[in-house]
This record gives structure tokens, C-alpha cells and sequence, in this order.
């Protein structure tokens, strides 16, 4: 085998060992998100509105800004889900105590309620992944801190 061949060889399974991990990952995220989903359907909501609720559940009094950033989308990408959680009960917004120009966020009970079960699904599949395979655990921990700390960084070049 010539180098020039061992190279290209090399690439091409690179490639296909990577396009391995990428349908991995699809196929995982699809589970991982198929029970919230399920549950999120009857209400006619959807995974953006699970994020939304799962923000606002950690931080209680988030401002809208803030979950903007978090969420990493636009403010007229975030009206309309968080107007729906919002005329369902699931969100309260109130006027921050700090500056009246603010929106502060918080969940209902029903929210807090809804936000559990969603999450919670999704917390014992990591769980039991985790169990199956309690050597990967740290790694995969690394690896989806590398991937979530600059979603910049990993953009290909132009």
C-alpha cells in the first residue's frame, strides 16, 4: 500500500467511524427525547417549550435576557413558546423587583409539576446509561462540557 493510499485509507475510516458516532448520537438524542416528547404532545408542546421549563426550574426569577442567552436563540424565536407556556399556566412573568423594565420568569406549580416529570424521564435514562457503563461516565461528562463550553470554537472554517 503506497502512503498516499494508506493516507486516504486512514481518512475513510476516520470518517466512517466518526459518521458511527454521529448516527450514536442521533439515535440517542432521539431516545433520550422520544418520553418527553410523548408526554409533551397531548399539551401541543414541544422540545423548545421543555427547555424553556427546565431553565426556568433552575433558576427561579430568571429574566427573560438571560434565558435568551441560555437557550442560545432569538428573542422572536422565544415569543411565541414562552407566550403558549405562559397562557397554560406552565410560566409566570412578573415585573423584577430590581428594575421595572425587566421580565422576570418563574414556574407555576402545574410547571414545576410538568417540568419534573419531562426532565426526570431524561434523568433516569442518563442514570441507567451511566449504570451500564460507569467507566464512560466521566468521559462522556468531559466531552459534552467540551462541546457545550463554546459552540464557536467548533465551527468548521469558512
Amino acid at each position: 500500500m503506497t502512503t498516499n493510499s494508506f493516507l486516504r485509507h486512514t481518512i475513510m475510516d476516520q470518517a466512517d467511524t466518526l459518521n458511527a458516532d454521529l448516527e450514536s448520537l442521533f439515535y440517542g438524542y432521539r431516545t433520550f427525547t422520544s418520553l418527553p416528547d410523548e408526554m409533551l404532545a397531548p399539551l401541543q408542546l414541544a422540545r423548545v417549550h421543555h427547555r424553556i421549563l427546565y431553565f426556568v426550574a433552575r433558576d427561579q426569577g430568571l429574566s427573560v435576557n438571560t434565558l435568551l442567552a441560555r437557550l442560545g436563540i432569538s428573542k422572536q424565536a422565544l415569543n411565541r413558546p414562552l407566550r403558549e407556556l405562559q397562557t397554560k399556566g406552565l410560566v409566570i412573568a412578573s415585573t423584577a423587583r430590581h428594575d421595572a423594565r425587566v421580565k422576570s420568569l418563574a414556574l407555576s406549580e402545574s410547571g414545576q409539576v410538568l417540568e419534573e416529570q419531562l426532565s426526570s424521564s431524561q434523568r433516569d435514562l442518563l442514570q441507567q446509561a451511566f449504570a451500564q457503563s460507569p467507566e464512560s461516565e466521566a468521559g462522556w461528562r468531559k466531552i459534552m462540557s467540551i462541546l457545550a463550553s463554546n459552540q464557536r470554537a467548533f465551527r468548521p472554517p469558512a
